[in-house]
């Protein structure tokens, strides 16, 4: 029986947005920014320079090292710094936050799963990445807003590593966090691409959350069609 489950957020424990919604909620999460820089007095960009240079910033890098928001803020808004790491920095990520925390419904079956396996002895760690490399703290404090960190009191969020999943980075400092050996663990995820591949790539067995039914005839991974399904699986383990 494994003995530590590695889990997945948005899209896995919470529901945030769709791939789909994401321009939607980036244009509310900019107008946020906008407003807060607007109240200090410090816009001085107009909203056809904000939304092309946001276009440009709407990419991850290649190699899935992070590009942290606070610095994507400073050049879509040309702020005076691109460190971003004076109160300045946290009010626009908290800005930039906003609508994404807003849209949060944590899936009905979350916490029920998460009790069975803490009754069953299995220890849980939530490891994630974050919109646009998000800071961690603000991640923390959602992830305790849900009740979660209740059973999931290790966080790792890919500011904590400086990598995104897939990269193994992320991965290991989990591990590291957990004191847990890969063959000890389950990684529980939603996307087959940074989920399944990064966490089969560190060593760590892979369970994917198949909510439609599309990925049900998968053989590298085992599948599952809710979270409430997990407690079973890993007895069986």
């Amino acid at each position: 029986m494994k003995t530590v489950a590695l889990l997945d957020l948005g899209g896995t424990l919470v529901d945030y947005y769709t791939r789909e919604e994401f321009p939607q909620v980036l244009d509310e999460a900019l107008r946020e920014v906008t407003n807060t820089l607007a109240r200090r007095g410090l816009l001085t960009v107009p909203a056809d320079d904000v939304r092309k240079a946001a276009a440009g910033e709407r990419h991850e890098a290649p190699d899935y090292r992070v590009r942290p928001l606070e610095e994507r803020l400073a050049r879509i808004f040309r702020l005076p710094t691109a460190e971003g790491t004076g109160d300045l920095a946290r009010e626009t990520c908290a800005a930039f936050l906003k609508p994404i925390f807003t849209r949060a419904r944590l899936r009905p079956e979350t916490i029920p799963a998460l009790r069975s396996l803490k009754k069953t002895g299995v220890r849980m760690a939530v490891v994630s990445n974050a919109p646009w490399g998000s800071p961690a703290e603000p991640w923390r404090t959602e992830v305790a807003r849900h009740g979660i960190a209740e059973f999931a009191p290790t966080i790792v969020i890919c500011r904590d590593a400086g990598w995104r999943k897939p990269a193994r980075p992320v991965f290991d400092l989990a591990l590291e966090r957990m004191h847990a050996r890969p063959e000890e663990c389950v990684f529980v995820g939603d996307e087959p691409a940074w989920d399944i591949a990064g966490a089969a790539g560190a060593g760590i067995a892979p369970v994917l959350v198949d909510k439609t039914g599309k990925h049900a005839d998968r053989t590298d991974c085992a599948v599952i069609a809710s979270l409430s399904e997990l407690p079973g699986l890993i007895l069986a383990s």
